[in-house]
């Protein structure tokens, strides 16, 4: 019989650090399954899927760019969160169903959460209009942090989506001067081969915070700059070990060995 399996597809697919992340808690806690990078474009999604949903070892996948609009579209059932953020980072079998998720909502509002009091007004600057972006407005309206003040390239999209999550105040021009406690970086700006985020954190107080979804590199230059000022910084590593883990489970049946962090982190940033 062949051992489960579960992938991560996009194009592109190299780079991912998913099958390292899943294989490392797939060999902890000893379970006979395999965790494979695939990449599928996006004229070939449908084919992929119709070929998964044949095989009965596979235990569904994760979806990265340009994927998680169609991975939506092409499910049976969507999860409210992957509804209201119009993406799916994760497709799962669930009752002879294929299940729509985004994960990255949850790892989002976990890391944080400890940074933000519910109710109490914390300013945060949100950089990006697409995808990345609406599952950050959401675990903000989730935790009941802001406001959130959106800054874009594409003012016309960027309002249509500060109008969808009723956001107190229009969208500013992506290059404004931030002095909001927090920052968060929703655009592929500073990934490796893109060039870095330009923008001016000089504004923002000495107990502010930056996460940047980037994460590749791990230490992106937008990172480096807030370190450099004493900022708290979360880097798109960390979301991506937490949205792992909430996928994990939903895939292999178990929770993931959170107790070995350290261990996974340390090969992860090797």
């Amino acid at each position: 019989m062949t051992s489960p399996y579960a992938e991560v597809i996009g194009d592109p697919i190299e780079q991912s650090k998913s099958p390292a992340i899943h294989g490392f808690w797939l060999t902890a806690l000893g379970i006979d399954g395999d965790y494979r990078a695939h990449r599928v474009t996006r004229a070939e999604l449908a084919d992929y899927l119709a070929n998964r949903r044949a095989d009965p070892a596979w235990r569904g996948c994760n979806v990265t760019m340009p994927l998680k609009l169609d991975a939506l579209m092409l499910a049976d059932d969507p999860t409210d969160r992957a509804t209201a953020t119009g993406a799916a980072n994760l497709l799962f079998h669930r009752d002879g169903k294929l299940i729509a998720a985004n994960t990255d909502v949850g790892a989002i509002c976990d890391l944080v959460a400890p940074l933000v009091t519910a109710g109490e007004p914390t300013p945060i600057t949100l950089l990006g209009n697409g995808g990345a972006a609406r599952a950050v407005l959401l675990a903000m309206r989730l935790l009941g942090a802001g406001p959130v003040a959106l800054q874009a390239r594409d003012m016309a999209d960027a309002t249509r989506l500060a109008v969808e999550f009723r956001l107190e105040e229009g969208p500013r021009q992506f290059d404004t001067p931030i002095d909001s406690r927090g920052l968060i970086n929703a655009t592929p700006l500073g990934m490796a081969g893109i060039a870095p985020t330009r923008v001016d954190i000089g504004g923002m107080p000495t107990d502010g915070w930056v996460l940047d979804l980037v994460s590749n590199p791990r230490s992106t230059p937008l990172l480096a700059n807030a370190r450099a000022r004493g900022l708290t910084v979360i880097d798109g590593l960390s979301v991506l070990v937490e949205q792992a883990a909430d996928s994990f489970e939903l895939l292999f049946g178990q929770k993931p060995p959170r107790n070995r962090d350290a261990e996974l982190f340390a090969i992860l940033r090797a």
